[in-house]
């Protein structure tokens, strides 16, 4: 499976954030279950997912001081890459 994804280091924090569909944010439960199965891909790390609306602007779950400060700054600053898990 491919992904689009990141590893961020920021203020002692290193954390990993996931490019999902926005339908997966609808749910807690979903969210969570998506949180949990990649969490395999990033060992030790929290992992906060995000979904762009239909206007392109970013939506972050996860821990709420990974989300809050996620939602401070500019998706474009985050070192985005493609991931390949098996």
């Amino acid at each position: 499976m491919q992904f689009q994804g990141a590893v961020v280091r920021e203020q002692g924090v290193t954390f990993a954030i996931v490019v999902v569909k926005p339908h997966v944010l609808n749910t807690t439960l979903e969210a969570n279950r998506t949180i949990s199965s990649f969490a395999s891909a990033f060992p030790g790390m929290p992992v906060v997912l995000t979904a762009q609306d239909s206007r392109g602007r970013a939506t972050y779950y996860g821990r709420r001081d990974i989300t809050n400060f996620l939602s401070r700054i500019s998706p474009s600053r985050i070192p985005w890459k493609r991931y390949t898990i098996n």
